[in-house]
């Protein structure tokens, strides 16, 4: 069996679509599945169409959690109750098209423990096209892990990766296309092009996406923390040569910009040195507080999500 997971949050313009392409591409999947549909907190009708959905299919199950957790917590809570040998991730805007989900599964088939989908074209603005592609790439830069470019959430997982991410990577703050990457097995990527946004508003703001990408950049990379370093041997070696030509400056007398040493005292140049280097500074401190913000969460130990309500058909029904 094959489990379908999908974070829902205020997509009632778009519920009934993606159930009805669901059921469309399932017959291509040569399974028997579940589609598992995480309310994460919706508003509006979501949660309502959702019920009526899972009470009258038996493939759909929904997962209602407590209050809005977020995207990744809400992605976990589908992981953990899926029932599938095979789990695939996937979003309810329909920007992953459910009409290229055995695609997946034949690479699933043929061996592969993960089967994550490469995007090759985005639908958005120039913009924000930019900003992903910028922030992919730095992340395969700095990370101590390989992550591959251009690949979200979708995707398709063997139940061997789901365990590890569910019982052995325990962490309060969910990155999960890096923590897929961390566990390691047999993986491929698929490409596909992602297609616009359905219906409805997009969930993920732009405080969202900055969000994701710290945690992204935090949570599989040292190397902010070692840039530190690199800016002391960086700021040390000029300041060595430019405290000399001062010294200089003030033992021989001779003019910097029209000015001799008794015309500048040295005010200038001193706050300048004491504003970059205070930035600097400050810089340092933010970095090394988001891994302490980050510590702070982890200690705590509390769930990452909470579920109140299990939905689904009663046997027999």
């Amino acid at each position: 069996m094959i489990s379908i997971v999908i974070p829902i949050y205020n997509e009632e313009e778009n519920l009934q679509n993606l159930y009805t392409r669901l059921t469309n591409a399932a017959p291509s999947w040569k399974e028997d599945y579940e589609i598992v549909l995480i309310d994460d907190g919706s508003r509006d009708k979501s949660l309502t169409m959702m019920r009526v959905m899972a009470e009258k299919d038996s493939h759909v199950r929904v997962i209602k959690l407590s209050r809005n957790f977020g995207h990744q917590p809400a992605i976990s809570a589908g992981i953990q109750e899926a029932k599938g040998d095979a789990i695939i991730i996937m979003d309810g805007d329909l920007q992953d098209p459910p009409e290229e989900l055995y695609r997946f599964l034949d690479k699933w088939r043929e061996g592969y423990e993960v089967v994550y989908a490469v995007r090759t074209k985005r639908k958005e603005g120039f913009f924000k096209k930019i900003a992903y592609s910028s922030f992919y790439r730095i992340l395969a830069a700095i990370s101590d892990i390989e992550i591959p470019l251009d690949s979200g959430d979708f995707c398709v997982m063997d139940r061997k990766v789901v365990n590890v991410l569910v019982h052995d990577m325990p962490e309060q703050i969910r990155f999960i296309r890096g923590m897929r990457a961390y566990a390691g097995f047999r993986q491929i990527g698929v490409t596909y092009e992602r297609a616009e946004r359905a219906a409805g508003e997009v969930k993920y703001t732009f405080k969202k996406l900055v969000k994701l990408a710290l945690d992204g950049l935090f949570g599989f990379s040292s190397f902010p923390l070692r840039v530190s370093t690199y800016l002391g041997i960086t700021i040390a070696f000029p300041s060595l040569f430019i405290g000399l030509f001062f010294l200089l400056h003030r033992l021989f007398g001779f003019k910097v910009f029209g000015h001799t040493p008794e015309e500048t005292p040295g005010l200038a140049s001193l706050a300048v040195g004491m504003f970059f280097l205070g930035g600097v500074m400050l810089i340092m401190l933010g970095i090394i507080g988001e891994y302490i913000s980050r510590i702070y969460v982890e200690v705590k130990k509390r769930p990452f999500f909470v579920i109140d309500e299990i939905i689904e058909k009663k046997s027999g029904n």
